[in-house]
């Protein structure tokens, strides 16, 4: 509140007006400290991830699936391969067809490193086209599909 200061009258008036300056000179303050404290507020974490790089395509009909098992064993689709014969099996699946689409599943066990390992030797094969597939968090686990007896 501001007074008035003249000595016409012993009655003091109230004025009706807000002294805004002590207001703003808050403002300022607050504005500083967050300007200086949201830099420190967040936090880098130092990782040594390897390289890779992969661009989003749609689904095709028929999925080709290369799964890394716990124990880094390699399937494709259900059949069971080595690391060796690792292209081989690729290219007698796929015709040769160096663009088609490999989807890469792996156990939440299996180490990251050995992830990329495997993703670099499908790069080195020439197939450079691989989705990783997940679980959505809300979903429940696959079950496994029955094999048909004949």
């Amino acid at each position: 509140m501001s007074v008035r200061l003249d000595h016409g009258s012993d009655d003091l008036d109230e004025v009706h007006e807000i002294n805004v300056t002590p207001f703003i000179d808050v403002i300022l303050v607050l504005l500083i400290i967050f300007m200086i404290a949201a830099p420190l507020a967040t936090v880098d974490v130092a990782v040594d991830l390897p390289t890779a790089n992969a661009a989003q395509q749609p689904r095709p009909d028929k999925p080709l699936f290369l799964t890394l098992k716990s124990d880094l064993s390699l399937t494709l689709d259900n059949d069971a391969i080595s690391r060796a014969a690792l292209g081989s099996a690729i290219d007698a699946v796929t015709n040769g067809d160096k663009e088609k689409r490999i989807f890469l599943r792996a156990d939440k066990t299996v180490a990251y490193g050995d992830l990329m390992t495997l993703m670099n030797e499908m790069r080195t094969a020439g197939y450079l086209h691989i989705a990783l597939v997940g679980l959505d968090s809300g979903s429940a686990p696959p079950q496994p599909a029955a094999k048909a007896q004949p």
